[in-house]
């Protein structure tokens, strides 16, 4: 069995023998899953993502509208420190 985390594991190591038992079981009681009986469990980690196609998270990011007014003074000397408010304040402007 591939598990796509160490903890995962480390749990199933605690069960083996259950996790066998079941198996077994299955296959005793569905005649579909006859081809599931366990002789022997193998537990190891694997890097690839799981076969199972699971839901796509969507993405939690907080969108909201520009506050700022880009309406502030620049009281710099330095051209490019003036320069580089400047677009600060272009951006803000077309955020908004």
């Amino acid at each position: 069995m591939a598990l796509s985390h160490p903890g995962f594991k480390m749990e199933l190591n605690y069960n083996k023998n259950s996790l066998k038992e079941i198996l077994t079981m299955l296959a005793k009681v569905d005649v579909k899953c006859e081809n599931m009986r366990a002789s022997k469990v193998i537990l190891f980690n694997s890097k690839h993502l799981s076969i199972i196609k699971e839901k796509k998270i969507e993405s939690t990011v907080p969108y909201y509208e520009e506050m700022a007014w880009g309406e502030f003074k620049i009281e710099s000397e330095d051209k490019e420190l003036r320069e580089a408010f400047n677009k600060i304040k272009e951006s803000i402007d077309n955020n908004v």
